[in-house]
Parts: C-alpha cells; sequence; structure tokens
C-alpha cells in the first residue's frame, strides 16, 4: 500500500501556493484585522459576480453553507410545506441540515448519465409528495440537465437549492452552476478546485434570503444588514437604539469566516478561470482515453469542472483490481464520494435502507481518479492507461 507521500499522482494538491502564502504573511505582518471585515465584503462581492448573482455570503465551510441555506429556506414563510427531495449521491452535509432543522427528507436516485438527481424518479416524488424544496447536487462539478430541471421546477412549484460544493467554475448553457436556484452553496475546502483552508460560500438573488442568512451566519443579530434594513427591523420590533448592537433577531449561529480567509479567497479569484480550464481540459483527456469504464456523462450546453474524475467499474472485484493496480502506480483513489449515502447509519437508522439501480452501483463499483491543476496531459493519459490494463 502507497504512502501519501511516496504517492505520485494525488486526488488533491494544494491550490494555495508559496506565493499566496508570501503575501499572505505579509499581510498579516502589516498588522490588519484577521477576523470578518472588510476583506469579506470583498470577497463576497467578487465571488457573486464572477458565478452571476446580486448577492453572496461567505461562511465557514460548504457544511455552513447548507445550514444556512436550508435554515433561510425555513425562515422564508414561503413553503408549503416541510417535505424536500435530497439525492443519494452526495455528501451527508447536504441532507444533514434538513434532517436537525425537523424537515421530511425524501430520497431521490442517481441520474445515470450526471448521478445527479434521476429525473423520471424526481417527477414521480414530486407528483406524489408535492414538495416544497429540492436539493440538487451538481455531481463532482458535472452539471445536471438543468434545463430539464428549471422545467421541473416552473411545472411544480418548488425551490431549488443547489449544492455546488465540488463543481466551482462548472456551468451550462454559459451560466455558473450555483446560480440556477434560490440559494446555491460553495465549498473552499483544501482540495477543491479553490481554497481557503476552509471556507464555504452561499450565493442568492433574493434580498430577504441574503439578510436572513446573514443574521443567521452572526448569532442572529443585525451588525451585518444594511442601516436601512437594519432600522426596519428596529422599529419593527421597538427596539431602544441603546441595545441596537447587541439585539438577536434570530436564533443564529456561529458560522462566519474571517478576513485572513477572505485574503486568500480573493487570490484564489485570479485563478479561477485558468483553473476552470485546466479542470476542464483533464476531464476530457479522461472521458476520451477511458474505454473498461463508465462514467458521468454531460450534454453539449455543459462545462464540466471536476473536483475528481468519477468513474464506474463494472462491479465491486473489477473494482479491487483497477484499485491495486492505481496503488502500485502511485496513483491516489478513493470512494466515489460517499456512494449511496441511503446505505449510511445516519439515514437508514431513521427512515430505512434506500435502493436505487444506479446510485446502488455508484456504491458498489464507483471510484475517483486524480483531476488538480498540477497534472498534464499526459500524466490523464497514463492513469487512464492503467486503468485501461486491468481485465475483467
Amino acid at each position: 500500500m502507497s504512502t501519501y507521500s511516496s504517492l505520485k499522482f494525488k486526488l488533491a494538491e494544494n491550490i494555495i501556493d508559496s506565493d499566496d502564502l508570501a503575501a499572505l504573511a505579509e499581510w498579516v505582518n502589516r498588522g490588519h484585522q484577521l477576523t470578518k471585515g472588510g476583506l469579506t465584503l470583498e470577497f463576497e462581492k467578487a465571488w457573486a459576480s464572477w458565478i452571476g448573482t446580486k448577492h453572496a455570503v461567505f461562511c465557514n465551510s460548504g457544511s455552513s453553507a447548507n445550514l444556512l441555506m436550508a435554515h433561510a429556506a425555513l425562515l422564508s414563510g414561503k413553503l408549503k410545506n416541510n417535505k424536500v427531495i435530497v439525492p443519494s449521491v452526495g455528501w451527508v452535509t447536504t441532507i444533514s441540515p434538513f434532517m436537525q432543522l425537523g424537515f421530511k427528507p425524501i430520497m431521490c436516485g442517481a441520474d445515470s448519465n450526471n448521478f445527479g438527481l434521476d429525473l423520471v424518479d424526481l417527477e414521480k416524488l414530486l407528483k406524489k409528495h408535492n414538495p416544497s424544496l429540492v436539493v440538487l447536487v451538481q455531481v463532482l462539478g458535472v452539471p445536471s440537465d438543468m434545463k430539464a430541471i428549471m422545467r421541473l421546477k416552473k411545472k411544480y412549484g418548488f425551490t431549488l437549492l443547489e449544492d455546488a460544493c465540488a463543481a466551482l467554475g462548472a456551468s451550462y448553457a454559459d451560466k455558473k452552476v450555483g446560480a440556477f436556484g434560490e440559494m446555491g452553496s460553495f465549498s473552499f475546502y483544501f482540495g477543491h478546485q479553490l481554497s481557503t483552508i476552509e471556507g464555504g460560500m452561499v450565493n442568492t438573488n433574493s434580498k430577504d434570503l441574503y439578510d436572513t442568512m446573514l443574521m443567521l451566519r452572526s448569532h442572529g443579530w443585525g451588525k451585518d444588514l444594511d442601516e436601512k434594513t437594519r432600522a426596519k427591523f428596529m422599529k419593527k420590533y421597538a427596539i431602544e437604539d441603546f441595545h441596537k448592537p447587541f439585539t438577536f433577531f434570530l436564533p443564529g449561529y456561529n458560522l462566519r469566516s474571517t478576513d485572513l480567509n477572505a485574503f486568500l479567497g480573493l487570490r484564489m479569484m485570479k485563478k479561477a478561470d485558468s483553473i476552470a480550464a485546466i479542470r476542464n481540459r483533464n476531464h476530457l483527456v479522461y472521458a476520451e482515453n477511458l474505454k473498461t469504464v463508465s462514467f458521468q456523462k454531460w450534454s453539449d450546453k455543459a462545462f464540466p469542472c471536476s473536483i475528481s474524475f468519477g468513474a464506474l467499474a463494472r462491479d465491486s472485484k473489477h473494482r479491487k483490481k483497477i484499485v491495486d493496480a492505481l496503488d502500485k502506480n502511485g496513483i491516489e483513489t478513493r470512494l466515489f464520494s460517499a456512494g449511496n449515502l441511503g446505505l449510511h447509519p445516519f439515514w437508514f437508522e431513521k427512515y430505512g435502507k434506500f435502493s436505487h439501480p444506479v446510485s446502488d452501483r455508484v456504491h458498489s463499483c464507483g471510484f475517483f481518479l486524480p483531476n488538480n491543476e498540477t497534472l498534464k496531459e499526459e500524466d490523464v493519459g497514463f492513469i487512464a492507461s492503467v486503468v485501461n490494463s486491468i481485465e475483467y
């Protein structure tokens, strides 16, 4: 078994490079405020512009971003019920906030092409349950069929929440993922397309949802609201001005990030387009060269920007042989995300095990191949050749 230090091709390399660290050290030594301040606002504005929404809220992780989305939706006053469609392929914290906040989650199977929501299964669930919310994961940065999703949204009138935590830079029909729903979440964890060490973001075009998330992020107080909105809340509840700094309007959290992280985020913005181009190129090279395994498919309207390349062996024995060969060649791999989330105890202890043909295949046959900005085309070709060398 290869040790991590001996790996030749890793799933993730540190996108925060020596130049970023030198610039950060210089900035810190100049005595700037490290906690949330002006740089956070600057980063939020730049990120909102890049994704293509009016607002963005920076927080301490992608998981916290999902929590903010779930709680803001709950407090919006626009939900017809507490039912929410959740994906079987994604991450635990795509789903857990809805469990924690008292929603009724209903699991949907995975699409046979992109491994996002199975649109046939989704429409059946929409007809049967008439849910208020649908949570869509843009799996690994391979966009779902957003034209079809938006058609269902219009037909059934649900609120769409996009988990784009692993899809920074991906787009559909020249529109960035994370900008299609009422809210979209992103993660800046190490190994993602862009990193602030830890960090997350929620994008939205709704001023009301934006204001709600600003309060939820910071204890529930109104300090981060614009003065006009804050004054409106003060007047609504007849709060004396002396209490203004420490009046809590919502039952909030402390999910703030810092200006130190935002400094790195602004550095990332300068790399965003070039990194997206490299990851897209690598993704396409994998798709062209892999012959013995299946993998995510996408429409000609989609621009994949994958965090890792997700593939499916023919069965679990085939996957074991591939994993062994990758390890012998110093190529890091791992399970495909978390597989079928409906087969994990957090879910089945409460709702029973969930089974779906594609979701179950992802669980039993799925694995990752490296995709990061350090890989050259010939590196990707070599990795693909190792996979192709394994006979079924």
